[in-house]
C-alpha cells in the first residue's frame, strides 16, 4: 500500500518521536509476553561488543537487529506488530545506561506498554523478585535485567564503546504498515512458521484481537488475566506430569488444551506442525464467531483435568491410564454425563482391560483363581510391558484401598527417573564378564559387609575382596568365579539354577539403581533403596515395601530374600488387585 514504508533507524532515533517527545510503544493484547532467555540477551549483548571491537571499521558499517513492525495510531503512539522481545531488550540495556550515568546525563527514553501489564512501568522503575513472582513476563524482564547489569559488570572498560555502538551503529529495520491494516493478519503472516511462536499463542492473537462492541477491552484483559493463570497451572509439574508424559521442562503448555479441544471438535490427526492453529483460525474467522465462546471451551477442559487432578481417587486411576498412553479426550468421553462413582467404576474397568488384555470374571473368586493364573504366567523378559503395567498398578491400588491414607503416587518423579523393572534378588553372572564390572560388583558388596555385617565369615570374605581388587586384570578374571560363587552363597543367592524371572522376584526400580545395581546382591540393592526413601528421594510405595520384607509372613533375616518372602509377596499383589479388580471400595 501507498502509505506502508520501511527505513533504517538507528537505536537512538527510537526514543523520540517527531515533536521530540518520548515516543509511545503499545504491546497489544494478541502478543505474547516477553519471553527471551539469558542466553538470548547475551548473545545480542555479545554480537554489538564484537561489533564495536572490529578494526578498520568503514563510516557507514552499522549492526542490524532485524525489522519491526509497527501500525502508527491516531494519538502518536505505535502499536508493535512485530519485534516486541528485541525492543523490550533494547528499552532494558537504554534503561541500564541511564542508571550508570549522573542524573543530568540521563537521556529521555521511550515508553513501553502491554495490555495486558499495566503495571510495567513501576516495575521497571523499582524491580524486585517479589514482583517478578507475579506474573512470568516480569519473572522473564528481571532475569534479563540481571543478565545485563552482570554482562556491563564484567566489561567495565568497554563500557562507553559499547554503547556508543549500540545507540549510533545498531539500527532495526523501521517497518510501518499502511494505516487501517489489519495488524493481527500481519502479525499472524509474519510468525506462522517461526519456531519461537506456538499454537497457542497464535491462536491468542486471534483471541485478543479487536472486535466491535462496547465491552471489548474487558473482554480481552479478562481472557489475558486467565490465560495466565491457566497457563501457570500447566507449568505445575505435578499437575503437568499427571496429564502428560512428555516431560520436558520450558515452554508454553497451554497448546496442550488447545490441541484438546481442537480434537473434540473433529480436527483430524495430520501432520501439519500448525494443524492446531489452523483449525481455531477458521472457526474464529467465522460470520459469527465469538472468542469469548471459543476461550470458554478451553477452560472447561482445563476445569474438567484441575477436578481430576485433585480428586485423590480420580487422579490415581486418570493417571496410570494417561501413562499408559489413554488419549485425554477419550477420558472426558467417559467422564461426559457421569457422575463421580460411575466415572471411577469406568476407568476401572479400563484399567483392567488395558493392564491385563482382557476383562476380569464377574465372580470374586473366579477374579481371585484368574489374577493368580495370570501373575504365574507372566515372566521377565516375554511380558516386559504388562509387568510394568501391573507393578504400577500393584502401587497405586495399595495407596487406593486405605481411604484415610493422602498419600499420592508421585508420576513426575516415576516419568522423569525412568522407574523400570529389575529383579529383586540378582538371577547371574553372566552380565559381569569384564573386570570392571566384576570390580564394581564387588565394592558394593564390600561396602555392605563393611557397614552391616561383621561375624567371622563376613570378616573373612572382606579380605578376600579387598585382595581380589588389587590383582592384575588377567588373574581377577580367573579368581572371579570362585569368589562371586563364595559370596553369593554368603547371601543365600546360589545362581546354580533356573533362574527366578517371575513376577514375585520383580520390582520397580529407578533407572540409576538398575544400571548401577543391577547384579547386586539382594542386601546391596535393599540399602540403596533405603537410603533413596531416607534422604527423601521418590520410591515407589510398594517398591520400599518388598525391600522392607513388610509382605513376608515372617522375617527371618534381611540379608536374604528366599522363596518364603517371594510367596509373601506373590500373596500380597494377589490380594490387593483382587480389590482393585472387584472395586467396592473405588466406586464410591
Amino acid at each position: 500500500m501507498k502509505d506502508q514504508h520501511i527505513r533504517l533507524k538507528a537505536v537512538y532515533e527510537l526514543r523520540l518521536d517527531e515533536t521530540g517527545q518520548p515516543t509511545r510503544y503499545f504491546i497489544p493484547a494478541y502478543q505474547r509476553g516477553y519471553r527471551w532467555s539469558a542466553t538470548q540477551v547475551t548473545q545480542l549483548l555479545e554480537d554489538i561488543h564484537e561489533f564495536a571491537r572490529r578494526k578498520n571499521p568503514q563510516p557507514d558499517e552499522f549492526y542490524c537487529l532485524q525489522p519491526l513492525v509497527l501500525l502508527a495510531g491516531q494519538d502518536g503512539s505505535y502499536e508493535v506488530v512485530d519485534g516486541q522481545q528485541r525492543l523490550t531488550t533494547l528499552l532494558l540495556v537504554l534503561r541500564h545506561f541511564n542508571d550508570r550515568a549522573a542524573k543530568k546525563y540521563q537521556q529521555p527514553l521511550y515508553t513501553l506498554t502491554y495490555a495486558t501489564r499495566p503495571d510495567l512501568l513501576p516495575f521497571l522503575e523499582s524491580p524486585s523478585d517479589a514482583l517478578a513472582d507475579k506474573n512470568i513476563d516480569f519473572f522473564h524482564i528481571a532475569q534479563a535485567i540481571k543478565v545485563i547489569e552482570a554482562w556491563f559488570t564484567e566489561r567495565e572498560n568497554d563500557v562507553e564503546v559499547i554503547k556508543d555502538t549500540f545507540l549510533n551503529k545498531a539500527k532495526v529495520i523501521w517497518f510501518q504498515l499502511a494505516a487501517g491494516e489489519d495488524p493481527v493478519a500481519a502479525f499472524t503472516r509474519l510468525n506462522v512458521g517461526k519456531i519461537p511462536l506456538t499454537n497457542g499463542e497464535l491462536i491468542r492473537a486471534l483471541l485478543l484481537r479487536s472486535v466491535p462492541g462496547g465491552a471489548d477491552e474487558g473482554r480481552r484483559l479478562r481472557i489475558a488475566y486467565e490465560w495466565d493463570l491457566v497457563e501457570k497451572a500447566l507449568q505445575d509439574s505435578a499437575f503437568w506430569s499427571f496429564l502428560s508424559n512428555e516431560t520436558g521442562t520450558g515452554g508454553s503448555r497451554i497448546d496442550f488444551l488447545f490441541a484438546l479441544a481442537a480434537r473434540q471438535q473433529g480436527m483430524k490427526p495430520g501432520n501439519d506442525d500448525y494443524a492446531t492453529f489452523n483449525h481455531f483460525s477458521e472457526h474464529l474467522n467465522g460470520k459469527d464467531a465469538d472468542p469469548a465462546e471459543a476461550w470458554l471451551e478451553v477452560k472447561k477442559i482445563h476445569m474438567l483435568l484441575s477436578e481430576w487432578f485433585e480428586d485423590r481417587r480420580l487422579y490415581h486411576l486418570v493417571g496410570f491410564l494417561i501413562w499408559d498412553g489413554m488419549d485425554v479426550n477419550e477420558l472426558g468421553a467417559l467422564a461426559a454425563g457421569s457422575r463421580k462413582g460411575e466415572l471411577k467404576a469406568k476407568l476401572r474397568a479400563r484399567i483392567v482391560e488395558r493392564a491385563f488384555g482382557a476383562s476380569a470374571p464377574e465372580s470374586p473368586d473366579a477374579v481371585r483363581v484368574w489374577l493368580a493364573d495370570w501373575l504365574d504366567s507372566v515372566t521377565y523378559p516375554q511380558h516386559r510391558s504388562r509387568i510394568r503395567s501391573i507393578l504400577l498398578l500393584f502401587n497405586l491400588a495399595t495407596l487406593l484401598q486405605h481411604p484415610q491414607s493422602n498419600i499420592r503416587f508421585h508420576f513426575e518423579s516415576f516419568k522423569t527417573a525412568r522407574w523400570d523393572i529389575e529383579h529383586v534378588r540378582s538371577i547371574a553372572s553372566a552380565e559381569l564378564g569384564s573386570p570392571a564390572l566384576q570390580a564394581a560388583w564387588l565394592k558394593q558388596a564390600l561396602r555392605y559387609l563393611e557397614i552391616a555385617a561383621q561375624d567371622p565369615a563376613s570378616v573373612a570374605l572382606q579380605a578376600k575382596i579387598q585382595a581380589h581388587l588389587v590383582l592384575p586384570p588377567k588373574e581377577g578374571l580367573a579368581a572371579f568365579e570362585s569368589l562371586y560363587a563364595e559370596l553369593l552363597k554368603y547371601f543365600h543367592e546360589d545362581d546354580s539354577g533356573e533362574p527366578d524371572n517371575s513376577i514375585a522376584n520383580l520390582a520397580l526400580l529407578d533407572q540409576e539403581t538398575n544400571r548401577s545395581y543391577q547384579n547386586a546382591v539382594f542386601p546391596v540393592k535393599r540399602q540403596r533403596v533405603l537410603e533413596l526413601d531416607e534422604h527423601g528421594v521418590f520410591v515407589p510405595h510398594c517398591t520400599r515395601n518388598v525391600f522392607l520384607k513388610c509382605y513376608s509372613p515372617q522375617v527371618d533375616h534381611t540379608m536374604y530374600w528366599t522363596q518364603q518372602d517371594r510367596d509373601g509377596y506373590r500373596a500380597e499383589l494377589i490380594d490387593t488387585l483382587h480389590t482393585f479388580v472387584t472395586g467396592g471400595w473405588i466406586d464410591v
